[in-house]
């Protein structure tokens, strides 16, 4: 499955004036660099812990629906399905209606069940989109607290590591990090 960010979040978990008064840094020269480590340490979070921690928009692209017509949501946590869309061979988009497909939000991974198979032969790749909307919420405060800690501790480590020339993939990251995110991960077997 191809996933595809449609719209990135608006706001950040942790916000600038909040981790400088954390960081203790009261002027504005960093300003851009300190943004662009809660940037990244928000993503590294998401990809540690599974989770996408603010709402955000994305589209999933299979290459078609499993005999069963179940088919397993990659993003967690999810708030709705916006849309599905089929494509015949030729290429002709269907969109389903809310009545063809089952979902399930709230399990542990969430899915899709296609209720009306294909009236036709789909296109032998990229033949279904799935719209959804992804996140705990729209606000740094819908993000759990622990969440929101990481990617303080993360990005403090990292502004406490710069340099010149400083590169986010080769700072690492600090210790306790992984204990935090751990309770949010969850392994698929």
């Amino acid at each position: 499955m191809t996933l595809v960010q449609l719209t990135s979040p608006v706001v950040e978990p942790v916000a600038l004036a909040d981790f400088k008064a954390h960081a203790r840094i009261d002027g504005d020269d960093e300003d851009a660099l300190v943004s662009a480590m809660l940037l990244a340490a928000r993503a590294h979070v998401e990809t540690l812990s599974g989770k996408l921690l603010i709402t955000q928009t994305w589209r999933m692209i299979a290459d078609e629906a499993p005999p069963d017509g179940r088919i397993a949501l990659l993003l967690r946590p999810l708030q709705s399905i916006d849309a599905v869309t089929l494509y015949d061979a030729a290429g002709n988009a269907s969109s389903l209606e809310a009545e063809d497909w089952l979902a399930d939000l709230g399990g542990r991974w969430p899915r899709l069940l296609i209720r009306r198979p294909a009236a036709t032969r789909m296109r032998a790749m990229n033949g279904i989109e799935i719209d959804v909307t992804a996140g705990y919420g729209p606000s740094g405060l819908d993000v759990p607290a622990v969440l929101r800690h990481a990617i303080v501790m993360l990005a403090a480590y990292w502004y406490g590591h710069r340099a010149t020339g400083f590169d986010f993939t080769s700072a690492g990251e600090p210790e306790g990090l992984f204990e935090l995110i751990e309770p949010f991960r969850e392994v698929r077997l």
